[in-house]
């Protein structure tokens, strides 16, 4: 076919791009305006959390160095973290050399310089895991605030930036050259560095830490730095882990193992060092164990860091298991007295490894560093654990026969996996051309505009065929329990009809070898069950066979889960479902509003329209921070605030004058009010104490707390409240003759009686079970409609947390899961009884 030359686009004037087109990006304008080159994705989360692992690295680089021994990480009530440590601070001093004018501090420097910092030499760290320099200018590139505060040589100084750019800089003339110091704050005598920051809305979307996230990251650093102490605080919850693990890589592996059951009691462990061809001494730490499940756990570290991509110290020890280990085999004929053939993957099912390479000036395929690719790595690794897995196999005669079943035992199954696949695909069950009656499925073709929702019961299936839109969406209902995937081999599940059927429906066939993620036929995954026992049931037993068979389908954000709402209800005639009960509490006062009105006392003006609607805006979210925080800080020193106590952390006196302001405030005598020091900062904080039926609950509010956005919601509603109600005041609701009105002593009575009167107003309120009470329309409206519904993504934030709960609740054991469910027994919700 010719192409017309009219039909061509117009191509624009030369001069249209010329000099004036080359653009150049100052500073650290380049990391906002690409953010995925320096950090990763800025929408999955993971971006954000790298923020504090690039600042939580430097602390590990000064442990690293020999100069750390504590770390607190804070996740803040406000969603800032801070991450301070007891190292060498960064240095202070003014740069002479530095090209700007005026001279600046190393340390504004190495926060808005990219490619600035002591990495670049082998003087100030040996190894560590920051090589280019730009890592902490990047968190301080993508804050909206980021505070610096550094302690060393009997002073506190601090820098403070927003959006990377130096807030209130001070300029000097010293020996007649201008130089930019940091800010002195006081006299301590501590030392370390503290860095607080406040991610960026404008970058990042929705700002929110994740506790799992950063616990796994922070726990892997603890087990391969033995000697520092690393305390992670949630301040949203009260939550507070300390992080203190010993035993490196072997420790590490006993504690990922500890909720399975080991097959061999001695964990294999090869440590040295060997001078790679290159001339680089590498350092070499790998822990293995095997255990009865079918699934393989590998950690791979360098300097701390971890490869999720694996990389050239990966393959040199696989390279020496597959070596060491057939060789044995070989010897002992332990293949071929059971008639198999023995692969790589029979080796590595069950096993549980942990490897560690500290390497002077490493290479990785990007910032990231999720896949090492220093070449000279391989060998040593290879050459350790080689010689180190021979004395293994040859002084521990009993473990070696353990391990060499456990893989000749997993040679077997493949094999006989392999032989019910062949069966499968013969039935045409596995090549999508055998898929279920059952199915109802969807006119489109591309899998990224389709979904499969995935229904418990024939009559569930029924109402969602009847309401679905078939152009996307397609109804799979499953019948009974699935079958549990944790206690089966690969041959029996592929026996079991229901996973054949979901097999086939999703067209991406199963096992290591025949499983292709690419070949997935909806790009949505979604499971909708009812809101009771056997739902609940049936999706564990979903979510364990997709993590355990099919886990890549959960790691690139394939399966959800439905979430239809709690609520309908009908007021006139407006008609409408409710996701929750805060969602339900901001419905029903919107409509306690209409017609609404507050006289705040005798003679006054009534409060109405916008301006009352903006006092109980203010109100509630002052009650839900009240809601937010009475969880871990006591609820009358909140209160204390709403009703005009301030507190002042700024040194220890004004700490102790505010700490005796809230106790007379309180005014409990089981309350006691003191102050306190942080042992690392020297920050100030108020120790709170309740005497309760012979317990002591403890909480506090610290320095932080009270500079942060919570404490100023708090504080602002007491400036807002405090005397806007007076004698004689009322509250009234309605029009002409059906006007009703209550006196009233403060906002929270007139919030009450306006909320009741809404209640009364309300013609049907509903609440929902589960999806069976809905018809096919309904079903559609709350929960199939891409325009209203809510869905949840099934997302693995700690793979090792993760591991350790499947393998609990859904494994063998019954004694520690009877542990489990009386320890989270409490912390249930939405219990079906």
């Amino acid at each position: 076919m010719s192409v017309n030359p009219q039909d061509l686009p117009v191509p624009k004037k030369p001069d249209d791009y010329g000099a004036s087109s080359i653009q150049i990006l100052e500073g650290l304008e380049a990391v906002r305006k690409r953010p995925g080159m320096y950090i990763g994705d800025t929408s999955d989360g993971t971006g954000l959390h790298h923020l504090v692992f690039e600042v939580l690295d430097n602390s590990i680089d000064e442990a690293l160095a020999g100069y750390c021994t504590e770390i607190h990480v804070t996740i803040h009530s406000d969603n800032s973290m801070s991450i301070t440590d007891n190292g060498r601070g960064i240095p202070t001093g003014v740069k002479m050399d530095d090209k700007h004018e005026p001279k600046r501090s190393a340390t504004e420097i190495a926060l808005t310089e990219l490619h600035a910092g002591g990495k670049f030499n082998q003087n100030a760290y040996k190894v560590s895991g920051g090589l280019h320099g730009v890592g902490v200018s990047c968190v301080n590139a993508l804050s909206k605030l980021l505070r610096v505060t550094v302690r060393q040589h009997g002073k506190a100084h601090q820098l403070e930036f927003v959006r990377g750019e130096l807030q209130d800089r001070l300029v000097e003339v010293v020996d007649g050259v201008e130089v930019s110091p940091m800010k002195v704050i006081g006299e301590t005598d501590k030392r370390g560095t503290e860095v607080h920051f406040w991610a960026d809305e404008q970058i990042f979307g929705t700002v929110e830490f994740h506790y799992e996230i950063l616990s796994k990251r922070i726990r892997e650093l603890s087990f391969l730095n033995n000697g520092v102490n690393i305390k992670l605080t949630d301040q949203r919850t009260g939550k507070e882990e300390i992080f203190a693990f010993e035993g490196g890589t072997r420790g590490f592996v006993e504690y990922i193992n500890k909720a399975k059951t080991v097959l061999h009691p001695t964990v294999f462990q090869a440590t040295g060092e060997r001078t790679s061809d290159q001339g680089t001494n590498i350092s070499v730490d790998v822990s293995m164990q095997w255990n009865d499940a079918y699934n393989e756990t590998v950690l791979c570290f360098t300097n701390n860091i971890p490869q999720r991509d694996g990389g050239t110290h990966l393959t040199g020890l696989r390279a020496a298991m597959t070596r060491v280990i057939n060789k044995y085999i070989d010897e002992n004929d332990f293949a071929k007295k059971a008639k198999v053939e023995i692969s790589g993957d029979d080796m590595r099912e069950g096993l549980t490894c942990v490897l560690s390479v500290k390497v002077p000036e490493p290479k990785f395929s990007s910032q990231t560093k999720d896949k090492l690719v220093s070449s000279e790595v391989r060998g040593p690794v290879e050459e350790i654990v080689a010689k180190t897995l021979t004395d293994f196999l040859m002084e521990k005669p009993n473990d070696a026969k353990i391990i060499c079943g456990k893989i000749v035992e997993a040679a077997r199954a493949r094999e006989a996996a392999r032989k019910a696949r062949d069966l499968t695909r013969r039935k045409g069950i596995m090549d999508g051309l055998g898929l279920s009656a059952k199915l109802a499925d969807c006119q489109e073709k591309d899998p990224a505009l389709s979904e499969l929702y995935i229904v418990e019961g024939d009559s569930a299936g029924g109402s969602a065929k009847q309401g679905r839109d078939r152009k996307f969406q397609a109804i799979l209902p499953l019948r009974g329990k699935v079958l549990n995937v944790e206690k089966a081999r690969f041959e029996k599940m592929l026996s079991s009809e229901q996973i054949t059927t979901l097999i086939a429906t999703l067209g991406t066939s199963i096992g290591p070898d025949e499983f292709n993620v690419d070949k997935l036929r909806y790009h949505r995954i979604i499971i909708m069950t009812d809101a009771d026992v056997d739902g609940a049931h049936i999706r564990t037993l979903l979510l364990t066979l997709f993590y355990r068979q099919m886990p890549q389908l959960v790691e690139r954000g394939h399966v959800y889960i439905a979430q239809p709402p709690l609520y309908k209800v009908k007021a006139g005639r407006d008609e409408r479902y409710l996701k929750d009960d805060v969602e339900e509490a901001s419905y029903m006062m919107n409509l306690a509003l209409q017609t609404a009105a507050l006289v705040p006392r005798e003679g006054a003006d009534p409060i109405i329209g916008e301006a009352l609607a903006e006092l109980v805006r203010q109100y509630n979210y002052a009650n839900a921070v009240m809601m937010r925080l009475g969880r871990v800080i006591d609820r009358q020193a909140l209160t204390a605030i709403t009703t005009g106590v301030q507190l002042d952390l700024s040194s220890l006196d004004a700490a102790q004058a505010s700490a005796v302001a809230m106790k007379a405030a309180i005014n409990d005598r089981s309350v006691n009010v003191t102050v306190q020091q942080d042992e690392l900062s020297d920050k100030c904080s108020l120790r709170i104490e309740r005497l309760h039926h012979g317990n002591v609950k403890v909480s506090s509010i610290d320095a932080d707390f009270v500079a942060g956005a919570d404490y100023g919601v708090l504080a602002n509603a007491a400036a807002t409240f405090k005397g806007l109600i007076g004698e004689g005041a009322f509250v009234r609701r309605g029009e002409g003759e059906r006007v009703k009105e209550s006196a009233v002593v403060d906002f929270h009575q007139a919030m009450q009686w306006l909320r009741d009167e809404a209640e009364r107003s309300v013609s049907i309120k509903q609440r929902y079970k589960g999806l069976g009470e809905m018809n096919p329309e309904q079903l559609w409206e709350t929960t199939m409609d891409p325009t209203v519904r809510r869905l949840l993504k099934v997302q693995i934030e700690d793979a090792i947390a993760a591991d350790q709960i499947f393998t609990t609740l859904m494994g063998d054991e019954v004694e520690p899961r009877r542990n489990f469910i009386e320890t989270n027994a409490l912390h249930a919700g939405n219990i079906d009884v």
